[in-house]
């Protein structure tokens, strides 16, 4: 069966995410939209998924544990989970090895912890957007360590992607699927960058903001829809 999903989207704990973007916000709107399943992935941090998988429990849509990764070289990688457990194991391991700068929320926005009910349950001090000091090379492996997948982010964009960075994506980082912000730039990638023949391609909002998350159009066939399913999916080998 064909699964409509958006599996890059940023909650108010990323401190670029508006404060909309609460977890009944989120869940609320992805229903609106025709969305059968989403991931969460706030910069270098797992900390909303919990909120944002109860409410979609509540509503019968599929939540996603996951992360944007800042790598070391400044390029976003998402990363995405199995289980609630693994996505925040892998969120410790990451504040353990990330740069620690004190949030401005002036400049920044703020970082905010939600319940399932969008009350405010806490703030997280240190800006979440530095470099976690993982290397692009390692994200792949070090991912799977903990049970999950990795993928580059928007390769399309011009900046914080392994294209605009690196200029190629090397199979030696072990990836199998790539992300683009706008799926009309496939075709012209994959003439300069082969490697995407080989490669499954999920086009994905990485909304920030609640009117940024598009209506249901990019699908996955799948024999059913877990997260096990989702995610062996964007782990096979084509």
């Amino acid at each position: 069966m064909r699964y409509f999903y958006d599996l890059h989207l940023h909650s108010c704990l990323s401190p670029c995410g508006d404060m909309d973007m609460t977890p009944n916000n989120i869940v609320n709107m992805s229903k609106l939209l025709g969305l059968d399943v989403i991931a969460l992935t706030d910069h270098n941090t797992s900390l909303n998924c919990e909120a944002v998988m109860r409410v979609g429990e509540q509503l019968g849509l599929l939540v996603i544990p996951g992360m944007e990764l800042t790598t070391a070289e400044d390029i976003h990688a998402v990363c995405l989970f199995p289980t609630l457990e693994r996505a925040l194991e892998f969120s410790d391991y990451v504040d353990s090895r990330r740069i620690k700068i004190r949030n401005r929320a002036d400049i920044y926005g703020r970082q905010v912890r939600m319940n399932d009910r969008d009350e405010e349950i806490g703030e997280i001090e240190h800006l979440l957007l530095p470099s976690s000091g993982i290397g692009i090379a390692e994200a792949y492996s070090e991912v799977s360590r903990f049970g999950g997948i990795c993928y580059p982010a928007h390769i399309d964009r011009d900046s914080l992607s392994i294209l605009s960075v690196l200029g190629e994506i090397d199979p030696g980082c072990g990836f199998r699927t790539a992300e683009l912000a706008d799926g009309s730039k496939l075709d012209a990638l994959k003439a300069m960058h082969p490697i995407l023949d080989t490669m499954t391609i999920v086009t994905n909002s990485d909304a920030h903001y609640l009117e940024n998350m598009r209506e249901a159009q990019h699908a996955m066939e799948l024999p059913s829809l877990t997260r096990e399913n989702v995610l062996s999916y964007l782990d096979r080998a084509l």
